[in-house]
């Protein structure tokens, strides 16, 4: 007992190291392991979390300032950009269409590489780590046997190496098709990458033997990309990992004998010139993130937005990045346990799920507000409208649903009226939404606010906020096109349309009795068609599928990203499941429309050309209702510039940790009860003392 009063300071129940106590190490989770950590290969925002941290491709997006704006991360400045006609001859002016676009990168100098055993030299300068075979390198069994590290400077060629990656067919680059078509040069790379395969099949390629006509070396810190036409949304590319560089020193190492038979490759083990370095990949328990020691001198932003200096986000400005000196990721598999150790303090942050909602904030007619318990906990709510669109499609190509008549058009008009979005978000995701009335998210360019805003075709304006057109409204359109009272007027049958969804959703059956309720409006009968995920794949792509739930997340902050979701040449059907036009829609207007108006920069004649392409697709409809998510994040008060930002994960570097605050509450939220043992005590010997005085009698007897 004693022990136990003078050890009441300490935390009993801390699932972290003792010796990490006090230390600026930042503490999160992660769900499922991560499939890829190669950048050329990863299209994962869990994975980008990781990998976002380590690797730094040419632009980087600023920390606060919104709307969106791109900042130079390892260069000088911002590209520079040329325009050139067919015969390769400069244009002084954007007047004419240019055959070539041209950027120029100017990387700055002093820019190393984390430590790493691919850049360990002997004297004579060659890899130190260089083996014949496998068996030469049987004692080398995970990575961290390799002793001996060094650096690198970052130079032009490790940012065109990672270029001529892509074009390498076993990597499956995930936006190759977008990237191929622009990149000068880089589909016929792909054959000789082909050619060099099947003639070399055990061997390492080297890229720097192969040449790519769209990208030249121009010096040590200089280099270029030639376009073919202009793609105004690039430079939003140039800002993703894709873009990252990837040394032939390190592609060398990961491919020497024995290695990836060893697991000891890119896609497990990371290499780059970020804030950070992955010091321990174990995806069954922990991930961990270190300090790069050779990381360059960066600065905390000194603007922002206008609320920002109130909220303290710039109270850092002009201080040496990175904050904290450690990122460790626990796996989480259950929500519950998750939920509980951000209660104790031993997790910096928390996502608001259904389960924990409650809990943590109040709905009123005020609006939404933290709960009790964390207000007295100090827990920070931060709100973020994400740069994403949920939507309940249909597929143009069904006879019913779809295609462009007025029968089929008025069909889909009426769902959409009765179909309640509003009703959706605050039954299924207690309110995490907004209803969306386009394709394009709040903080993208095309998206308008108010009356201006508006869908008419499912929406009135009133007493200024939009209102649901009445449901007498949408059984005229029902009588209009066909389906008095859900049945068709020519046969009397009633009408049956099929929601096809994965298993994982079908078994939701409170969401599937919602959405039959829907339906049933219109005298519709609603048949829920929950498949495997690959099934029902399947059926997108082959265009089986009827009514469906998808969702799209920006890559970038440009309308072009939403608006190219209805593009006809983007249908998913003939794509090979590389379409993002799921509803399959192709209205010639819009195509044409489009085309002109994803090269245009933001301007008045651009925004006029969206609102025309959003009257066509709203009067089309082929998508029955959408909703913009929102996410709610609980913050403990000893996390430090956290900032949501919808576009990137290069988040890390930038927030900070007031340690010994969160060692006191820590100390205070898991303060040990001790006094049930002490009663346990006080009961064991109330019952042992009687006990032995009995037992010392008895003794006494038997000597008399």
């Amino acid at each position: 007992m004693l022990f136990m009063v003078g050890c009441e300071k300490e935390v009993w129940n801390n699932p972290h190291a003792p010796a990490d106590d006090g230390q600026k190490i930042m503490y999160r989770e992660f769900t499922s392991p991560p499939k890829h950590l190669d950048p050329i290969r990863s299209y994962n925002r869990d994975e980008a979390t990781l990998i976002d941290q380590i690797y730094e491709p040419p632009l980087e997006y600023h920390y606060l300032k919104r709307p969106y704006e791109l900042k130079p991360l390892t260069l000088k400045s911002l590209p520079e950009v040329e325009y050139f006609d067919e015969a390769g001859v400069a244009l002084a002016e954007r007047g004419q269409q240019p055959a070539f676009s041209r950027y120029t990168f100017r990387i700055k100098r002093g820019v190393n590489y984390q430590p790493h055993p691919a850049f360990a030299k002997k004297d004579d300068g060659e890899a130190f780590y260089d083996f014949a075979s496998a068996d030469s390198a049987a004692q080398y069994k995970k990575l961290t046997d390799f002793k001996r590290v060094d650096t690198k400077e970052l130079v032009a060629d490790d940012y065109i190496y990672q270029i001529k990656r892509m074009a390498d067919p076993s990597l499956q680059f995930p936006i190759w098709d977008i990237v191929s078509e622009y990149i000068l040069g880089l589909k016929e790379m792909r054959k000789a990458v082909k050619v060099y395969r099947e003639e070399n099949p055990q061997t390492w390629l080297n890229f720097n033997n192969l040449a790519l006509s769209g990208v030249h070396k121009i010096d040590r810190y200089t280099f270029s990309i030639t376009l073919n036409g202009t793609y105004p949304q690039f430079k939003y590319w140039l800002a993703f990992h894709f873009f990252a560089p990837i040394p032939m020193e390190v592609d060398r190492f990961y491919h020497l004998p024995g290695q990836q038979e060893k697991n000891i490759t890119l896609d497990l083990h990371p290499v780059g010139t970020g804030a950070f370095m992955m010091t321990k990949h174990d995806a069954s328990s922990e991930i961990v993130l270190e300090k790069n020691p050779n990381y360059r001198e960066e600065f905390y932003p000194s603007q922002g937005e206008s609320f920002d200096l109130e909220n303290g986000l710039l109270d850092d400005s002009g201080k040496k990045l990175p904050f904290i000196d450690k990122v460790v990721f626990r796996l989480e598999k259950e929500a519950i346990p998750l939920w509980t150790k951000f209660l104790q303090g031993y997790y910096d942050r928390a996502a608001i799920d259904s389960d924990s909602f409650d809990q943590s904030v109040n709905v009123s007619v005020d609006g939404i507000a933290l709960s009790d318990e964390m207000k007295s906990k100090g827990v920070n709510l931060i709100t973020a409208i994400e740069p994403a669109t949920y939507y309940v499609g249909f597929n143009m190509l069904d006879p019913i649903v779809g295609g462009y008549s007025d029968r089929n058009r008025k069909l889909r008009q009426a769902i959409s009226i009765v179909y309640d979005e509003e009703e959706f978000i605050s039954i299924f995701r207690n309110g995490r939404g907004d209803v969306a009335m386009s394709p394009i998210p709040p903080g993208i360019f095309g998206y308008q606010e108010g009356e201006k805003g508006v869908n008419p075709e499912v929406f009135v304006w009133k007493d200024g906020l939009p209102q649901k057109k009445t449901l007498g409204y949408a059984k005229q359109l029902m009588r209009d096109a066909g389906y008095p009272d859900g049945r068709d007027a020519a046969t009397g049958e009633p009408l049956v349309l099929n929601f096809d969804t994965t298993i994982s959703m079908g078994d939701d059956s409170a969401l599937q009795n919602w959405r039959i309720q829907q339906f049933s409006k219109l005298g519709i009968q609603l048949n829920i068609r929950a498949t495997d995920y690959n099934r029902f794949q399947d059926k997108m792509e082959s265009g089986r599928a009827q009514i469906f739930s998808w969702g799209w997340f920006a890559d970038y902050p440009d309308p072009e990203n939403f608006l190219f979701l209805h593009y006809g040449p983007n249908g998913r059907v003939g794509s090979g499941g590389s379409g993002a036009n799921s509803s399959n829609y192709d209205n010639p207007s819009y195509n044409e429309l489009f085309n002109k108006m994803k090269v245009m920069p933001d301007s008045s004649e651009r925004l006029a050309i969206i609102e025309r392409m959003l009257e066509i697709y709203r009067y089309d409809a082929p998508w029955a209702s959408s909703f913009h998510p929102v996410t709610f994040t609980l913050s403990n008060e000893w996390v430090r510039n956290y900032k949501p930002h919808g576009m990137s994960q290069v988040t890390l570097k930038y927030q900070d940790i007031d340690t010994k605050l969160r060692d006191s509450k820590q100390r205070v939220w898991n303060k040990p009860e001790v006094w049930p043992l002490a009663l346990f005590l006080v009961l064991f010997l109330l019952i042992l003392i009687p006990g032995y005085s009995a037992y010392r009698r008895r003794q006494r007897r038997r000597i008399i």
